[in-house]
């Protein structure tokens, strides 16, 4: 079963070009080639309610509060370059919601993996009492 591509329309991404942090002479200090990308998560209408619930549970650290994320693209010399690259890192964050988490199925350890644990346990018990031993060289 294939899932619908998502299409996010223009009007929900906001763009905001700034200069670039980082080495690069005359170029970076002239020239706004970085790319600020934000997307609403929580309140875009082109996101299916599934989708938006995985993206916004997700603990990272460029989605805010609000649920809005941001991404910084300055990677290339070129804004459109930029700009290429911010659009799809987000086409890959969004994808990244699309998978539904298979759910852990429940499993209990067998006999014999406890029986070896329980015997390493004793082992290393019997190893340690060795060490302590009295002082009987007087």
């Amino acid at each position: 079963m294939t899932q619908p591509a998502i299409t996010i329309p223009e009007h929900e991404i906001i763009e905001r070009f700034v200069r670039a942090a980082g080495p690069g002479g005359q170029n970076v200090n002239k020239v706004s080639t970085a790319v600020e990308l934000r997307f609403d998560v929580a309140n875009s209408p082109s996101l299916p309610e599934p989708v938006r619930a995985r993206l916004l549970a997700r603990r990272d650290r460029r989605v805010t509060g609000d649920g809005v994320l941001v991404l910084n693209a300055q990677r290339f010399r070129t804004q459109e370059r930029n700009r290429q690259d911010a659009r799809e890192r987000l086409a890959h964050f969004i994808e990244s919601g699309l998978h539904a988490p298979k759910p852990r199925v429940a499993t209990r350890p067998t006999r014999a993996s406890k029986q070896r644990r329980l015997d390493a346990k004793r082992e290393r018990s019997n190893i340690k009492r060795g060490r302590g031993g009295g002082r009987d060289w007087e």
